[in-house]
């Protein structure tokens, strides 16, 4: 008696699952975005530098009692009100973010009101259109922490 083969075999059934399966691997990158969310990842480290980094150049001005301050410098960090000042050179001497591009900021060109710097991973991120940065608003007053914000709508 002859048998009729009416299906696929286990091996038939494996080696396509295996095909799918790197076609799969090969074609998802293409389609989902992972570089975005490195992107935004790494600003969040940023962010997070940034605030560690300020706590700790606080609490070298209170040290050193110059945390009601304006305009001053600690241990070779320029600082307003005891918080590192929006430069580059303030927060690259304190938080050593010399890997990323830093400026399209507001300056400090009105008394009273606080600097902004954006710092990012180019100077195309760092632009409105780019908007894949974390703004850095320096201090205003005795006691106020620099607002430290991610925009990351263009990453």
């Amino acid at each position: 008696m002859k048998r009729n083969q009416a299906g696929f075999t286990l091996i038939e059934l494996i080696i396509v699952i295996v095909i799918l399966g790197i076609l799969a691997v090969t074609a998802a990158p293409k389609f989902l975005d992972f570089g975005g969310d490195a992107r935004k990842s790494v600003l969040q480290g940023v962010k997070g530098s940034l605030e560690s980094a300020g706590s700790l150049v606080y609490g070298k001005a209170i040290i050193a009692g110059v945390q009601g301050t304006e305009d001053t410098t600690v241990e070779s960090i320029p600082v307003t009100f005891g918080y590192p000042k929006a430069t580059a050179v303030a927060l690259n001497a304190a938080a050593e973010l010399s890997d990323f591009t830093m400026g399209g900021a507001v300056a400090e060109s009105i008394p009273g009101t606080p600097g902004q710097i954006r710092i990012g991973e180019s100077t195309d991120a760092i632009t409105d259109t780019g908007a894949c940065y974390v703004l850095y608003t320096a201090s205003s007053a005795d006691g106020d922490k620099p607002a430290i914000s991610l925009v990351s709508t263009g990453c």
